[in-house]
């Protein structure tokens, strides 16, 4: 059965870095973040494939946030940059055994979830 934990929450002042680790069991071939703002739904984050070929990014990160994978350990990554305190919230992955294609932001195409991970950008 395959499961996730995340790691690497935590806080940071505007403009700081953090990066979010997402290690899987079992065979993975898409990993996505979402997050979770006070009063959000579940909005999409970035997204990466088994190959590190097809990468997507929400606009709110674009360029400040890079997604990468080590395939060896399975394990997916969140590097955040220049943090804003609207970075707030409680980042989770999830992934699919399956490519996903056109569906990466689709959070029902992601069966498994991990805990999630807070993180809080604040002064």
């Amino acid at each position: 059965q395959v499961h996730v934990v995340e790691s690497g929450g935590g806080s940071a002042q505007p403009g700081g870095s953090l990066r979010l680790s997402c290690e899987a069991s079992g065979h993975i071939e898409s990993y996505a973040w979402f997050r979770q703002g006070p009063r959000a739904e579940h909005e999409f984050v970035a997204a990466i494939d088994s190959r590190s070929i097809t990468i997507y990014y929400s606009d709110s990160v674009k360029g400040r946030f890079t997604i990468s994978r080590d395939k060896a350990k399975n394990t997916a990554y969140l590097q955040m940059n220049s943090l804003k305190p609207e970075d707030t919230a409680v980042y989770y992955c999830a992934v699919s055994e399956y490519y996903l294609g056109s569906y990466y932001s689709n959070r029902e195409r992601y069966p498994i979830w991990g805990q999630g991970t807070q993180v809080t950008v604040s002064p």
